[in-house]
């Protein structure tokens, strides 16, 4: 094991997760969905947390990890979490009640993201996690602006996609958009941006413009 790989896994085997988020992160494994990793999942907390965050808005509900470290950080917040699977969602949605999160503040909407995106009200959330369809990311950041309030964040985790990002010798549709995303990004003076190597990538990017 590297030593890059060695201070992962340390990262990961620090986190504590409460038995809800174990029992979403296995669920998620049996059908194969790809949670966050135990040290991100931590990092979307300690963000939501830090920003106080009151509205969230979840592109890619998955079984539930995600939407459970943020509202961990943000008890207050009230989240809308958009996926294509209801099934999925009917999981997640379980997930949070058991974690006494209150029904009036979970909005699980049914349905694709690019379809659902364009009617949600700009400028109008704390936070929003892209983390759905990496085929579509730079569709969904562009959304995700849009969305948030100045001084609001957007979180896009697997933003190294599988370590291919950094290595130059990699190519493909989809290291070739997250690379296009984070260096735009990086170059815009609407947004500060800073990428987390922990686990498969964290990319955070807070609108101070707009």
């Amino acid at each position: 094991m590297s030593s890059k790989e060695s201070s992962w896994k340390y990262a990961d085997d620090l986190v504590a997760e409460t038995p809800q988020i174990v029992a979403a992160r296995a669920h998620a494994a049996e059908v194969g969905v790809e949670s966050v990793s135990p040290a991100i999942g931590s990092q979307l907390g300690v963000i939501a947390a830090a920003t106080a965050a009151k509205s969230i808005v979840e592109i890619g509900t998955g079984l539930g990890v995600s939407a459970l470290w943020m509202l961990r950080g943000a008890p207050e917040a009230t989240i809308t979490s958009i996926d294509t699977e209801l099934e999925h969602q009917q999981v997640a949605r379980a997930a949070l009640l058991d974690a006494k999160v209150p029904a009036n503040r979970i909005r699980l909407i049914t349905g694709r993201a690019g379809d659902v995106l364009p009617r949600l009200n700009e400028n109008s959330y704390d936070l929003v996690l892209v983390d759905a369809d990496a085929a579509s990311v730079i569709e969904y950041v562009e959304h995700a602006l849009r969305l948030v309030r100045r001084g609001g964040t957007v979180l896009v985790p697997h933003a190294l996609w599988k370590d291919k990002v950094a290595d130059p010798v990699q190519r493909g549709e989809t290291v070739t958009d997250f690379r296009t995303l984070i260096a735009e990004l990086a170059a815009s003076e609407a947004v500060l941006t800073a990428l987390s190597p922990a686990g498969d990538g964290l990319l955070q990017v807070t609108k101070i413009v707009g």
